[in-house]
């Protein structure tokens, strides 16, 4: 009995899964030591493949970090669906939290985001044009005062320090100082 190929994959759904390949090995090795061929064997393509994809690793980098913004974004106006004002920054928030306790990659990805954006210019242009629109779409939909907003968004970075030591504000924190700040976290 003669077994189907698979459907060819059009131009875009290659990309996207040479993305998600790349989403996965720049969360675990960040920018510098990930690699290109683990990340197209990841994908399913050879390595030159990839490049004519993305051009540069530093491009597909840019790419991700971009995807990863965009769905963070896309996260924040789901949450807040329907919303304004404080209820819009409670369901931000708490979505917020999920994600990146629930999705180790997602936080991973934004902290190498950080990391990159210290040596090299255009990772930290990228950056704070997905991190100013996660500001701008925060402010809009909460309305809420500059003082506000930063706080808001400093709750969140003390989160990502927070997850990224394995630390829940669900759970009971195994350091004093860990459970002073995630308790501080869950005050309004």
């Amino acid at each position: 009995m003669a077994t189907r190929a698979a459907p060819r994959q059009t131009a875009d759904e290659r990309r996207e899964a040479v993305l998600e390949a790349a989403w996965v090995e720049f969360a675990q090795r960040g920018l510098h030591a990930a690699s290109t061929d683990a990340i197209a064997r990841r994908a399913g393509i050879s390595q030159p493949y990839l490049f004519r994809l993305f051009g540069s690793k530093k491009d597909l980098f840019l790419a991700v970090n971009e995807m990863c913004f965009r769905r963070t974004l896309e996260m924040f106006r789901s949450a807040a669906a329907g919303k304004t004002g404080a209820d819009a920054l409670d369901a931000i928030g708490e979505a917020y939290v999920e994600l990146i306790e629930g999705d180790p990659t997602m936080l991973q990805s934004q902290l190498q985001a950080y990391v990159a954006s210290v040596a090299d210019e255009d990772v930290r242009a990228s950056t704070a044009r997905g991190y100013g629109r996660l500001v701008d779409y925060v402010e809009t939909v909460s309305g809420a005062d500059r003082a506000t907003v930063a706080r808001f968004f400093a709750r969140g970075m003390l989160l990502n320090v927070l997850a990224a030591m394995d630390y829940s504000l669900d759970d009971e924190p195994r350091d004093s100082w860990a459970a002073r700040l995630a308790e501080g976290c869950k005050e309004d």
